[in-house]
């Protein structure tokens, strides 16, 4: 089966922006309405499987614009092989995209979302940007957050004061800048295609959008969709808590801004090609535990609706205390103290005005002193945006958007549980630190549902991840009717394993680990379809070899995602363990004082 490939010159005002097109030089012939050279080609594959732009594949995408060996023709019409970079209007600014020569997408990069939360707008609610004059480029990779790493101690800081150091990672408190990656621009409604809005990881502390190319999600949807990569206030900068914080500024400052993103994109993502109504965020763990906030947000009742669907890659739930609980109150004087503030009359103020070096030099201390893979500065129960629990606005079925889908990966916990310890740890011990407000009884408890589970080290890793991801997972899939689970088991199968397959330009090699095109059809392009139809059984690739999808809530039963020894694809219906979801229970029981 061939390729079939029809030219047509047209004018520019019959030719859809959606597509590429080698477009005339008006400069030279000084007419409005240029001539076009228009290549349509279809090809019999269903599904672009090309993972690396320039990289040969006999596979082409159909309805792709072909500009090789066609484009020899070229020079005898005319016209250039450079399509034009578009540009667009947001109000406040202008910005002009770049086109990927090699795929044909257009991508918007850097473009500015709020205004700096900086001096004055620290721990304020994010603000629209000023207005600039001109033409800003958007074609380069904005700063990051200021970032911080996980924590490296022992024992956890507010049962033993042990604060260590670590050289600060580049970045700049002016951060607030989203990516849009899009097939093609254009503002007819009939042309509009779904959104994705991906929100990185980093434990709320570190990562940036820069990794995720969201042409990787547009290449597995075959160009069905438009896909949006945020940023937001990390670590002390976007998560300090405290009543000082409530009276005087805005807690859980990050979320506010990807909320504030969210907006963005409700107001701007049609100028992009987007429809406004067929949103879905989806993040990987603390994006996933991001998304889980924005499902919880407002009770469940943020108006008007911001997504459709949700899907989530490791729901990162760490302990949410009260904003003025204990330990969240600890940590406000500890980055008082840091910054030298403690003798100001208004502390907050002080903090303020505190150069972003020293703030930087204490954010990065306290947040290696937290007990080892552990995140200090994480969002609280603000009583505003988050007015409860997590545990409890799921069970109270209090949630925003109408579907789910969910991964778990088979050992999230291991990364963050130091193995150097493997031959001393102390189960009792490690659940005291994980969760300081345990008491005797609660530790007993958890050490004894754990006792079977292996060596202690073993044990250690699966409270890690079963307690912080895998369980908040299934919490979130009971509170939707509609919600769909996948298990990801690709050895090893750690924490961020699956990244790669939804976007393996982020390898060195531009391919995942396992790299079968079988599998990471029926993986990947499971996310892919149901962010385009809310449900996975709506297969825009008849070659997808996954089986029926369960509804989870219906009968506990999820999808395998593994591979047997001799490397062939394994994507099989299994019910969910009921073990599993007994130790769940469990966790949800002591949610008032693991703070989740």
């Amino acid at each position: 089966m061939g390729t079939h490939c029809v030219v047509r010159l047209m004018t520019s005002t019959r030719l859809s922006p959606i597509i590429s097109t080698a477009r005339q030089s008006s400069s030279r012939s000084g007419a409005s309405n240029a001539k076009l050279l228009h290549i349509t080609c279809t090809a019999s594959s269903k599904r672009y499987k090309k993972r690396n732009a320039g990289r040969s594949s006999s596979k082409i995408p159909r309805h792709i614009m072909l500009l090789t060996p066609l484009a020899l023709l070229l020079p005898v019409l005319g016209v250039s092989t450079a399509p034009s970079a578009p540009i667009v209007d947001l109000g406040y600014a202008k910005y002009q995209g770049t086109v990927d020569a090699t795929t044909g997408n257009t991508l918007f990069l850097g473009m500015r979302y709020a205004a700096p939360p900086t001096g004055s707008l620290r721990w304020q609610p994010p603000q629209r940007p000023a207005t600039v004059a001109g033409v800003q480029q958007a074609n380069a990779q904005p700063p990051s957050c200021m970032t911080a790493g996980s924590g490296t101690s022992p024992t956890n800081p507010f049962r033993a004061q042990n604060l260590t150091t670590q050289a600060a990672a580049a970045a700049s408190e002016d951060c607030l800048f989203l990516n849009v990656f899009t097939p093609g621009v254009s503002a007819s409604p009939s042309g509009r295609k779904p959104v994705v809005v991906w929100i990185h990881g980093g434990g709320y502390q570190a990562g940036n959008a820069q990794p995720y190319n969201g042409e990787d999600l547009i290449r597995e949807a075959n160009g069905g969709m438009v896909a949006v990569a945020i940023q937001y206030r990390l670590g002390v900068f976007g998560f300090l808590p405290g009543s000082k914080v409530k009276a005087g500024g805005a807690l859980n400052a990050g979320l506010l801004d990807q909320e504030f993103a969210l907006r963005w994109v409700q107001e701007h993502i049609t100028k992009f090609g987007g429809d406004p109504s067929k949103v879905t965020i989806w993040g990987e763990s603390a994006g996933a535990g991001s998304v889980l906030q924005h499902v919880i947000a407002h009770d469940g009742q943020t108006t008007p609706p911001l997504f459709r669907a949700a899907i989530t890659s490791s729901s990162f739930l760490p302990s949410q205390y009260n904003f003025n609980d204990p330990i969240p109150e600890a940590l406000y004087d500890e980055v008082v103290s840091q910054t030298s503030c403690t003798s100001s009359a208004d502390t907050l103020a002080c903090l303020r005005g505190v150069d972003v070096a020293t703030l930087q030099a204490a954010n990065v201390k306290i947040s290696t002193g937290a007990f080892f893979g552990t995140f200090i500065f994480v969002p609280v129960v603000d009583g505003i945006f988050i007015r409860q629990r997590a545990t409890q606005a799921l069970r109270q079925r209090k949630v925003n958007g109408n579907a789910l889908l969910s991964v778990t990966n088979t050992l999230e916990g291991f990364n963050f549980v130091n193995q150097s310890t493997a031959s001393t740890v102390q189960i009792p011990d490690y659940i005291s630190q994980l969760f300081p407000n345990f008491g005797s009884p609660e530790i007993r408890k958890a050490a004894a549902l754990y006792a079977n589970l292996g060596t202690p080290i073993s044990q250690a890793v699966a409270i890690m991840g079963e307690a912080i991801f895998i369980c908040p997972t299934y919490f979130l899939l009971r509170a939707f009717g509609q919600s769909f689970k996948s298990a990801f088991a690709i050895p090893p199968s750690h924490h961020g394993d699956d990244i790669q397959y939804y976007f393996p330009s982020s390898t060195v090699s531009g391919f995942p680990a396992f790299n079968n095109t079988a599998f990471i059809g029926a993986f990947s392009g499971s996310f892919l379809d149901f962010a385009m139809s809310l449900n996975p059984n709506v297969k825009s690739d008849p070659s997808n070899i996954t089986p029926l999808w369960n509804i989870w809530a219906a009968g506990e039963v999820e999808m395998l995602f593994n591979k047997t020894a001799a490397g062939e694809p394994v994507v099989q219906p299994i019910k969910t363990s009921s073990a599993l979801l007994q130790r769940c229970a469990f966790w949800e029981s002591v949610g008032a004082l693991s703070g989740q």
